[in-house]
């Protein structure tokens, strides 16, 4: 299998993963992109799943479903561009061999769904949408503070090498943020080198991997009190360590920073 991120717009990532032949793509925002690019490929598009309901998410996916004839796979609670297969936290489907679990992660949206693949060429991976990135996590549109911790403390419990494809090429901002607020933390100095590098290059900074983010991702170790430290520069009458309290905190300062 093969996986490989098409640009979209400014900062989106629409992933393809394919075996040759057919082709998955996730959270299509536009289509021409993906149709130019599977046909340089000589692939042909087998299904598509959707994350949550914006548009930079779904705007390809009529134009997509019509001209290749798709499956299509969205979450249950969300507005979505009919008809598609509807799935929730506790599914499973099989695409192109491959069996992904649907894992419910509220808090950028109200209904936000991923997929995870435990076995992909020997690695887990993992399709995010906009709740997790690499530095950081979706902002909270629809969700409360106490989902989002939720939805990431589960996406953090995945095997460590699970590889982590989230759709927005956030990460140098997440990590100049994250730098604010952890600046001792030496894994995430050298993970913000290599990134700046790859971004000199013009090469995506993803995927990620668990094992990277909970080393270096500040909204994955709200529950260490030197990140409760720091979220009290932000809320000086931030009067304990809970973490749900220490991510909330520093979600609404990231959102001003």
């Amino acid at each position: 299998m093969t996986l490989h991120p098409v640009p979209a717009f400014n900062d989106n990532y629409i992933w393809v993963l394919h075996n040759g032949q057919r082709a998955l793509i996730v959270d299509p925002g536009e289509a021409t992109g993906v149709t130019d690019w599977l046909a340089t490929n000589d692939l042909v598009l087998d299904t598509i799943l959707i994350t949550h309901h914006h548009p930079d998410h779904t705007g390809g996916v009529d134009e997509l479903r019509e001209r290749t004839g798709a499956r299509v796979i969205g979450p249950v609670r969300e507005r979505m561009p009919e008809p598609l297969q509807r799935v929730q936290g506790g599914d499973a489907i099989d695409v192109l061999g491959l069996r992904f679990e649907i894992i419910d992660v509220p808090g950028h949206t109200a209904g936000h769904i991923a997929y995870f693949c435990a076995h992909v060429d020997g690695a887990p991976l993992l399709f995010c949408g906009d709740t997790l990135f690499s530095g950081g996590c979706g902002r909270l549109f629809e969700g409360t503070p106490a989902q989002m911790h939720a939805s990431l403390s589960h996406l953090a419990s995945l095997p460590d090498n699970t590889r982590v494809c989230c759709t927005h090429e956030y990460t140098l901002s997440n990590l100049r943020f994250a730098l604010a607020v952890d600046p001792d933390n030496q894994a995430l100095v050298e993970h913000a080198q290599h990134c700046q590098a790859l971004r000199s290059r013009n090469l995506p900074t993803l995927p990620s991997s668990i094992v990277v983010e909970k080393a270096i991702n500040p909204f994955l170790r709200t529950h260490l009190p030197s990140l409760a430290q720091a979220a009290r520069q932000y809320r000086p009458d931030l009067v304990d360590d809970d973490p749900v309290a220490v991510f909330a905190a520093l979600r609404a300062w990231k959102d001003v920073f």
